[in-house]
């Protein structure tokens, strides 16, 4: 069974517009990005607000409602832009595999369970290890890194 939380009408016409455009003007809500990514039929370029999670050093995007658009976007291209304001970031992506993303899925819980946390089925960065795993193929996780 394909995981996907269509977001509600609060979430698509008034949270993620307002994230998206102060991301656009240069601020940052909590790590915020607009993600640019080619379209996987068309070719068009298609934007998302996402979360940027920074881990250890390294840098993901998480889907918290599982097998999104923009996820399978990123999926067949490989590569996107995070958009802060005027400033653009080129990319690769890597996806995690599910066995990689325990501590990723707990840091991304710990930092925005607030906003997220009711796609992760009552998961939380502190739910036993079991739970996490069960809920892993859920929700794709890519490692991003800049192309110069």
């Amino acid at each position: 069974m394909v995981y996907y939380r269509k977001p509600g009408r609060f979430t698509k016409y008034v949270f993620n517009p307002v994230v998206a455009a102060m991301t656009r003007a240069g601020i940052s809500v909590w790590g915020s990005r607009v993600l640019r990514v080619r379209g996987r039929k068309s070719g068009e370029w298609r934007s998302a607000p996402v979360n940027l999670l920074t881990y250890q050093g390294s840098r993901y995007l998480v889907a918290p409602r599982g097998l999104t658009q923009w996820m399978r976007n990123l999926r067949e291209a490989g590569d996107g832009e995070l958009m802060l304001g005027s400033r653009i970031e080129r990319f690769r992506a890597q996806e995690i595999p599910d066995d990689q993303k325990i501590p990723l899925l707990r840091a991304y819980l710990k930092r925005w369970k607030a906003e997220v946390g009711i796609f992760f089925s009552g998961v939380s960065a502190d739910s036993p290890e079991e739970d996490v795993r069960r809920i892993a193929p859920d929700h794709p996780v890519f490692r991003i890194e800049k192309i110069p």
